[in-house]
Protein backbone atom coordinates (compact mmCIF):
# COMPACT_ATOMS: atom_id res chain seq x y z
CA UNK A 1 0.00 0.00 0.00
CA UNK A 2 1.11 3.45 -0.77
CA UNK A 3 1.00 5.93 1.77
CA UNK A 4 -0.09 9.50 0.80
CA UNK A 5 0.75 12.32 2.99
CA UNK A 6 -0.56 15.45 3.58
CA UNK A 7 -0.05 18.74 4.14
CA UNK A 8 -1.35 21.89 4.28
CA UNK A 9 -2.28 24.37 1.44
CA UNK A 10 -3.19 27.85 0.69
CA UNK A 11 -5.08 28.96 3.80
CA UNK A 12 -5.81 32.41 5.92
CA UNK A 13 -7.97 33.55 8.04
CA UNK A 14 -9.61 37.21 9.42
CA UNK A 15 -12.51 38.45 10.52
CA UNK A 16 -15.69 39.35 8.43
CA UNK A 17 -18.93 41.91 8.22
CA UNK A 18 -17.32 44.39 10.72
CA UNK A 19 -19.24 47.13 10.43
CA UNK A 20 -18.53 50.67 11.04
CA UNK A 21 -20.41 53.75 11.02
CA UNK A 22 -18.18 57.22 10.89
CA UNK A 23 -19.20 61.08 11.85
CA UNK A 24 -16.36 63.49 10.74
CA UNK A 25 -17.35 67.03 11.81
CA UNK A 26 -16.37 69.79 9.98
CA UNK A 27 -16.63 73.42 10.98
CA UNK A 28 -19.78 74.04 8.57
CA UNK A 29 -20.92 70.20 7.82
CA UNK A 30 -20.73 66.87 8.81
CA UNK A 31 -18.89 63.84 6.59
CA UNK A 32 -20.97 60.40 7.15
CA UNK A 33 -19.71 57.18 6.20
CA UNK A 34 -21.05 53.26 6.78
CA UNK A 35 -18.70 51.00 5.94
CA UNK A 36 -18.56 47.14 6.21
CA UNK A 37 -14.99 45.82 6.50
CA UNK A 38 -13.55 42.20 5.63
CA UNK A 39 -9.91 41.43 6.82
CA UNK A 40 -7.62 38.44 5.65
CA UNK A 41 -4.67 37.71 6.99
CA UNK A 42 -1.87 34.96 5.05
CA UNK A 43 1.07 34.07 6.69
CA UNK A 44 3.37 31.74 9.04
CA UNK A 45 -0.01 30.09 10.45
CA UNK A 46 1.00 26.39 9.27
CA UNK A 47 0.99 25.17 13.06
CA UNK A 48 -2.36 26.37 14.20
CA UNK A 49 -3.50 24.37 12.19
CA UNK A 50 -1.01 21.22 12.50
CA UNK A 51 -0.48 21.62 16.13
CA UNK A 52 -2.95 23.27 17.24
CA UNK A 53 -0.31 26.46 18.72
CA UNK A 54 -1.92 29.45 18.26
CA UNK A 55 0.66 31.17 19.42
CA UNK A 56 1.01 33.30 16.04
CA UNK A 57 -2.67 33.78 15.89
CA UNK A 58 -4.03 37.17 15.74
CA UNK A 59 -7.72 36.94 17.31
CA UNK A 60 -10.06 37.76 14.63
CA UNK A 61 -11.86 39.69 17.50
CA UNK A 62 -8.79 41.53 18.01
CA UNK A 63 -9.14 42.12 13.93
CA UNK A 64 -12.62 43.50 14.46
CA UNK A 65 -10.95 46.27 17.52
CA UNK A 66 -8.09 47.12 15.12
CA UNK A 67 -11.33 48.71 12.63
CA UNK A 68 -12.62 50.66 15.03
CA UNK A 69 -9.03 51.84 16.43
CA UNK A 70 -7.12 52.87 13.29
CA UNK A 71 -10.61 54.36 12.20
CA UNK A 72 -10.73 56.76 14.87
CA UNK A 73 -6.82 58.26 14.48
CA UNK A 74 -7.37 57.80 10.08
CA UNK A 75 -7.14 60.61 8.05
CA UNK A 76 -9.01 58.66 5.13
CA UNK A 77 -11.36 60.25 3.46
CA UNK A 78 -12.51 57.48 1.62
CA UNK A 79 -12.42 53.13 1.78
CA UNK A 80 -9.09 53.15 -0.28
CA UNK A 81 -7.43 54.86 2.05
CA UNK A 82 -8.93 53.88 4.89
CA UNK A 83 -8.10 49.99 3.68
CA UNK A 84 -4.71 50.69 3.08
CA UNK A 85 -4.01 52.34 6.62
CA UNK A 86 -5.74 49.04 8.18
CA UNK A 87 -3.39 46.74 6.50
CA UNK A 88 -0.32 48.75 6.86
CA UNK A 89 -1.24 48.99 10.61
CA UNK A 90 -1.81 44.85 10.48
CA UNK A 91 1.68 43.84 8.41
CA UNK A 92 3.55 46.49 10.40
CA UNK A 93 2.46 45.02 13.86
CA UNK A 94 2.54 41.21 13.34
CA UNK A 95 5.53 39.81 11.35
CA UNK A 96 4.21 36.50 11.04
CA UNK A 97 1.94 37.74 8.10
CA UNK A 98 3.14 37.93 4.32
CA UNK A 99 0.23 39.19 3.26
CA UNK A 100 -2.81 41.58 4.17
CA UNK A 101 -6.00 41.93 2.60
CA UNK A 102 -8.75 44.46 3.07
CA UNK A 103 -12.59 44.96 1.51
CA UNK A 104 -14.45 47.77 1.97
CA UNK A 105 -18.19 48.17 1.33
CA UNK A 106 -19.45 51.53 1.64
CA UNK A 107 -22.63 52.55 1.18
CA UNK A 108 -24.68 55.38 -0.82
CA UNK A 109 -25.44 57.88 1.83
CA UNK A 110 -25.60 61.11 0.03
CA UNK A 111 -26.26 64.70 1.52
CA UNK A 112 -29.96 65.90 1.45
CA UNK A 113 -31.00 68.89 -0.01
CA UNK A 114 -34.03 71.12 1.07
CA UNK A 115 -35.50 74.25 -0.10
CA UNK A 116 -32.70 76.07 1.81
CA UNK A 117 -30.10 73.94 0.26
CA UNK A 118 -27.68 70.87 1.29
CA UNK A 119 -28.63 69.80 4.84
CA UNK A 120 -25.28 70.17 6.87
CA UNK A 121 -26.00 66.94 9.00
CA UNK A 122 -28.79 65.19 7.04
CA UNK A 123 -28.64 62.09 4.89
CA UNK A 124 -30.25 60.01 2.71
CA UNK A 125 -29.75 56.63 1.14
CA UNK A 126 -29.39 56.96 -2.62
CA UNK A 127 -29.72 53.52 -3.32
CA UNK A 128 -29.46 49.97 -3.36
CA UNK A 129 -25.87 49.74 -4.53
CA UNK A 130 -22.71 49.52 -2.84
CA UNK A 131 -19.08 51.34 -3.71
CA UNK A 132 -16.30 48.46 -3.20
CA UNK A 133 -12.93 48.57 -2.67
CA UNK A 134 -10.61 45.32 -2.73
CA UNK A 135 -7.32 46.04 -1.55
CA UNK A 136 -3.97 43.58 -0.98
CA UNK A 137 -0.61 43.93 0.05
CA UNK A 138 2.32 41.49 0.43
CA UNK A 139 4.94 42.32 2.92
CA UNK A 140 7.78 44.40 0.93
CA UNK A 141 5.39 45.21 -1.84
CA UNK A 142 2.79 47.66 -3.14
CA UNK A 143 -1.07 47.57 -2.54
CA UNK A 144 -2.93 46.22 -5.30
CA UNK A 145 -6.49 48.08 -5.43
CA UNK A 146 -9.52 47.43 -7.16
CA UNK A 147 -12.33 49.70 -6.54
CA UNK A 148 -15.55 49.36 -7.75
CA UNK A 149 -19.68 49.47 -6.95
CA UNK A 150 -21.97 46.67 -6.33
CA UNK A 151 -25.97 46.36 -7.12
CA UNK A 152 -26.19 49.64 -9.35
CA UNK A 153 -30.19 49.31 -10.44
CA UNK A 154 -30.79 50.83 -13.62
CA UNK A 155 -33.46 50.98 -16.29
CA UNK A 156 -34.42 52.31 -19.26
CA UNK A 157 -37.72 52.16 -21.27
CA UNK A 158 -36.63 52.14 -24.92
CA UNK A 159 -33.28 52.45 -26.84
CA UNK A 160 -32.61 48.77 -26.64
CA UNK A 161 -33.64 46.31 -29.55
CA UNK A 162 -32.19 42.35 -29.87
CA UNK A 163 -32.35 41.45 -33.33
CA UNK A 164 -30.19 39.07 -35.75
CA UNK A 165 -29.69 36.45 -33.43
CA UNK A 166 -29.32 32.53 -33.87
CA UNK A 167 -32.72 30.76 -34.25
CA UNK A 168 -32.65 26.92 -34.19
CA UNK A 169 -35.66 24.59 -33.05
CA UNK A 170 -35.67 25.86 -29.81
CA UNK A 171 -35.72 28.95 -30.36
CA UNK A 172 -38.98 31.03 -28.90
CA UNK A 173 -37.74 34.50 -28.45
CA UNK A 174 -39.39 37.03 -30.33
CA UNK A 175 -36.66 39.80 -32.28
CA UNK A 176 -37.49 42.71 -30.04
CA UNK A 177 -36.57 46.74 -31.64
CA UNK A 178 -38.04 48.87 -28.70
CA UNK A 179 -37.54 47.05 -25.45
CA UNK A 180 -37.17 47.62 -21.56
CA UNK A 181 -33.39 47.76 -20.56
CA UNK A 182 -32.48 46.84 -16.66
CA UNK A 183 -29.89 45.73 -15.42
CA UNK A 184 -28.25 45.23 -11.61
CA UNK A 185 -24.70 45.97 -13.13
CA UNK A 186 -21.34 45.39 -10.86
CA UNK A 187 -17.98 47.22 -12.13
CA UNK A 188 -15.08 47.02 -10.93
CA UNK A 189 -11.48 48.78 -12.33
CA UNK A 190 -7.79 48.31 -11.57
CA UNK A 191 -5.48 51.52 -11.41
CA UNK A 192 -2.82 51.95 -13.79
CA UNK A 193 -1.95 54.70 -11.67
CA UNK A 194 -0.29 55.06 -7.96
CA UNK A 195 -2.46 56.70 -5.33
CA UNK A 196 -5.15 58.27 -7.63
CA UNK A 197 -7.52 60.89 -6.01
CA UNK A 198 -10.05 57.78 -5.74
CA UNK A 199 -13.00 60.10 -4.97
CA UNK A 200 -12.84 62.04 -8.19
CA UNK A 201 -12.13 58.54 -10.67
CA UNK A 202 -15.13 56.91 -8.92
CA UNK A 203 -17.08 60.03 -9.72
CA UNK A 204 -15.86 60.47 -13.55
CA UNK A 205 -16.17 56.96 -13.41
CA UNK A 206 -20.00 56.08 -12.79
CA UNK A 207 -20.73 59.42 -14.74
CA UNK A 208 -19.68 58.46 -17.63
CA UNK A 209 -21.42 54.82 -17.18
CA UNK A 210 -24.80 56.52 -16.44
CA UNK A 211 -24.16 59.03 -19.46
CA UNK A 212 -23.78 56.58 -22.16
CA UNK A 213 -26.78 53.86 -20.47
CA UNK A 214 -28.90 56.53 -20.93
CA UNK A 215 -28.08 57.66 -24.14
CA UNK A 216 -26.64 54.27 -26.12
CA UNK A 217 -28.94 52.98 -28.90
CA UNK A 218 -28.58 49.22 -27.37
CA UNK A 219 -27.92 46.16 -29.91
CA UNK A 220 -27.67 44.09 -27.27
CA UNK A 221 -26.52 44.10 -23.33
CA UNK A 222 -22.94 43.39 -25.29
CA UNK A 223 -22.86 46.22 -27.25
CA UNK A 224 -24.03 48.53 -24.62
CA UNK A 225 -21.18 46.73 -21.68
CA UNK A 226 -18.59 47.71 -24.64
CA UNK A 227 -19.38 51.41 -25.05
CA UNK A 228 -19.92 52.29 -21.51
CA UNK A 229 -16.24 50.51 -20.41
CA UNK A 230 -15.19 52.56 -23.17
CA UNK A 231 -16.40 55.17 -22.09
CA UNK A 232 -15.12 54.91 -18.55
CA UNK A 233 -11.65 54.23 -19.23
CA UNK A 234 -11.61 57.37 -21.59
CA UNK A 235 -12.90 59.32 -18.40
CA UNK A 236 -10.55 58.22 -16.40
CA UNK A 237 -6.70 58.22 -17.61
CA UNK A 238 -6.11 56.60 -14.70
CA UNK A 239 -7.33 53.06 -14.54
CA UNK A 240 -5.73 50.29 -16.69
CA UNK A 241 -9.19 47.95 -17.04
CA UNK A 242 -12.90 47.99 -15.93
CA UNK A 243 -15.30 44.60 -16.09
CA UNK A 244 -18.41 45.09 -16.23
CA UNK A 245 -21.01 42.60 -15.27
CA UNK A 246 -24.50 43.67 -16.47
CA UNK A 247 -27.93 40.59 -15.81
CA UNK A 248 -30.28 41.45 -17.98
CA UNK A 249 -33.66 41.66 -15.88
CA UNK A 250 -36.10 41.01 -17.86
CA UNK A 251 -39.57 42.71 -18.36
CA UNK A 252 -41.82 40.78 -20.85
CA UNK A 253 -44.47 42.00 -23.32
CA UNK A 254 -47.59 40.90 -20.97
CA UNK A 255 -50.24 39.06 -23.77
CA UNK A 256 -53.51 40.44 -23.03
CA UNK A 257 -54.89 38.63 -26.52
CA UNK A 258 -56.94 36.28 -24.42
CA UNK A 259 -58.91 39.18 -22.57
CA UNK A 260 -59.74 41.08 -26.16
CA UNK A 261 -56.88 43.82 -25.42
CA UNK A 262 -54.18 45.07 -27.90
CA UNK A 263 -50.59 45.46 -25.97
CA UNK A 264 -48.92 48.17 -27.71
CA UNK A 265 -45.74 47.94 -25.54
CA UNK A 266 -47.83 49.01 -22.87
CA UNK A 267 -48.13 45.96 -19.96
CA UNK A 268 -44.83 44.20 -19.22
CA UNK A 269 -44.28 41.18 -16.84
CA UNK A 270 -41.42 41.97 -14.57
CA UNK A 271 -39.32 39.28 -13.59
CA UNK A 272 -35.61 38.47 -12.57
CA UNK A 273 -35.41 34.60 -12.80
CA UNK A 274 -33.85 33.60 -14.74
CA UNK A 275 -32.28 36.30 -16.42
CA UNK A 276 -29.64 36.90 -18.58
CA UNK A 277 -25.76 36.95 -17.63
CA UNK A 278 -23.21 39.31 -19.41
CA UNK A 279 -20.15 40.33 -18.50
CA UNK A 280 -16.84 41.65 -19.98
CA UNK A 281 -13.88 43.22 -19.19
CA UNK A 282 -12.65 46.32 -21.40
CA UNK A 283 -8.89 47.15 -21.07
CA UNK A 284 -6.46 49.86 -22.65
Amino acid sequence: MIRVGTRLGENRYGKSRVRLSRITRLADKHVFNEWTVRVLLEGDFETAFTEGDNSKILPTDTMKNTVYSIARDSKATTPEEFATDLGDYLLANNPQVSKVSVEVDEKAWERLTTEAGPEPTTFRLAGPELQTVSAERERGGKWKIVSGVDGLVILKTTKSEFTGYIKDKLTTLKPATDRIFGTRATMAWEYETEAPAYADVRARIVAALLKVFAEHHSLSVQHTIFDMGKAALDAAPEIARIKLTMPNLHHLLADLSPFGQDNPNHIFVATDEPHGYIEATIER
